[in-house]
């Protein structure tokens, strides 16, 4: 199988390949992503929806079930919610978030943009988005996507990844420097 966009064989990757592929062939690229937006924040949003998506001691039918009750609450489009199905029917439901990730990469790419994975200590408003993409693109040349989540452990600041590039600007970082510095 090709490695498409730096998406690795995995089953995750060959999931999100597929899905990627029928939203591009459907010209749905924009409405799969908003879904897969809404699925993202279902996850993070509800400890039900989370169990129904991680817990292996939901059957497939159940997961199945659940997942064709819960559709239209969650606005999904056609693919993705047929895709939903797929995944509980298949009982891979607990690889959801690794095809969101790996589906986000394909579109970011089929659009031209390369994808920034940025760990911050408290969740980054729409202004420092738009600064950060800023930023990134003028250090790469081209637009940047960018995939955020929350590390409350960093204590502060950021850390970003960008392909084989990290920059690493957290507190906890530092704090860890300093102590290395200290008993040297």
């Amino acid at each position: 199988m090709e490695n498409s966009g730096g998406i690795q064989a995995s089953l995750a990757g060959r999931y999100a390949t597929a899905l990627f592929g029928l939203a591009r062939d459907e010209n749905q690229i924009d409405a799969v992503s908003r879904s897969l937006d809404s699925l993202e924040a279902a996850i993070a949003e509800s400890a039900d929806f989370r169990a129904l998506t991680t817990s292996p001691l939901v059957g497939r039918a159940e997961a199945g079930k659940a997942v064709r009750a819960l559709v239209p609450s969650l606005g999904l489009d056609p693919i993705t919610a047929k895709f939903l199905g797929v995944l509980a029917d298949n009982g891979r439901l607990s690889q959801l978030k690794a095809v969101i990730k790996s589906v986000r990469q394909l579109a970011a790419g089929h659009r031209g943009e390369t994808t920034a994975e940025v760990v911050s200590a408290h969740p980054l408003d729409d202004g420092q988005i738009a600064a950060l993409k800023t930023n990134l693109k003028a250090r790469i040349g081209r637009d940047v996507a960018i995939d955020a989540r929350v590390d409350p452990s960093l204590l502060g600041g950021i850390v970003v990844r960008l392909g084989s590039q990290m920059i690493d600007a957290s507190i906890k970082t530092k704090l860890n420097t300093l102590a290395l510095a200290m008993k040297g």
